[in-house]
């Protein structure tokens, strides 16, 4: 059979991009294929649509099917324009789906989360993850550490996530103190961009804040943040409010101050060749967006993740 008329999402191959809908058809992330099994595939997308560890507003479990429908919009042939051709002529990206949550049992998230992504991991694919409130990185960076050891972590946040808890509680803002002091995140090579919500203890981590995006280019950022992360295995994790609310005002804890969505994907592009074997875009609650403004952005930032992973394949 051609394919001729067949949803690209359940197409045999997982190469190539063709000219279809944008409002029809599954919503895989940029139409990819969608798989189970991400054996042969360079990249693996997995969903966690979890929210029951926020502070404010609820809604981040509705993020990865937002996100999915935005990137539709991004799926065309000849890839986005600060590419040179299509990404996915040369990478092979997969949508395994989401993590089945058992909802009623918030405390198994970390368990079946952990458990999935190291399934994933094992078939040689790196991961994409679509939250889920910033707790789902809790159970990622676990997988990725345990196949990779003591990881850098590249945080693009407005929060810190490093306040104090009892070591047991679901809180998408103590979930990264919990991952040092288990020796999963290793602070002397990880920094923190964007922050502006008022933590002075920054447990060994170097801290780029709001002012500092700000005022810098987004190259001079990028060196920074290579220079602090060194050569060993990177984790990137990137919180939507990490944009100013005018960009993404469908979160749960917007912050105001923050930079634009050109500036965070100039930045991300600006990290190519960085080691980084991991990496999750969360908090996008689309009961607060607008015209899909939030979810679209998180789809632009990761089809940005998706050029580093390009990137250091090619290097």
């Amino acid at each position: 059979m051609s394919g001729e008329g067949q949803d690209r999402a359940f197409r045999g191959g997982l190469y190539g991009t063709d000219e279809e809908n944008w409002f029809a058809g599954a919503t895989s992330l940029f139409r990819r294929r969608y798989s189970a099994d991400a054996t042969g595939a360079d990249v693996a997308v997995l969903g966690i649509p979890f929210d029951q560890a926020v502070t404010n507003r609820p809604g981040a479990r509705f993020g990865p099917r937002a996100i999915r429908a935005a990137s539709t919009n991004l799926a065309w042939p000849g890839g986005p324009w600060r590419w040179s051709g299509d990404p996915f002529e040369t990478l092979a990206v997969v949508d395994t789906g989401d993590v089945a949550i058992v909802t009623g049992q918030p405390h198994r998230l970390a368990e079946i989360v952990e458990a999935r992504a190291a399934e994933i991991l094992a078939t040689g694919a790196r991961l994409l993850s679509l939250g889920g409130d910033h707790f789902v990185s809790y159970p990622l960076l676990k997988a990725h550490a345990a196949k990779h050891g003591p990881l850098g972590l590249i945080q693009f946040d407005s929060h810190s996530d490093t306040w104090v808890d009892d070591g047991d509680r679901l809180d998408h803002g103590t979930m990264f103190r919990r991952a040092i002091r288990e020796g999963i995140i290793d602070p002397a090579r990880s920094a923190q961009i964007g922050i502006r919500s008022g933590n002075a203890d920054t447990h060994g981590m170097a801290i780029i804040d709001a002012d500092r995006v700000a005022d810098e280019t987004p190259a001079s950022l990028a060196a920074a943040i290579t220079k602090r992360a060194g050569e060993g295995p990177l984790y990137l994790t990137f919180d939507i409010d990490f944009l100013d609310p005018a960009y993404a005002p469908g979160t749960g804890t917007p912050v105001c101050g923050g930079p634009s969505t050109n500036k965070a994907e100039r930045i991300l592009w600006a990290l190519a060749g960085l080691p980084i074997v991991g990496m999750d875009i969360v908090e996008v609650a689309p009961a607060y967006d607008h015209a899909e403004i939030t979810a679209l952005a998180a789809a632009t930032m990761a089809m940005a993740m998706i050029g580093l992973f390009g990137a250091d394949r090619a290097g």
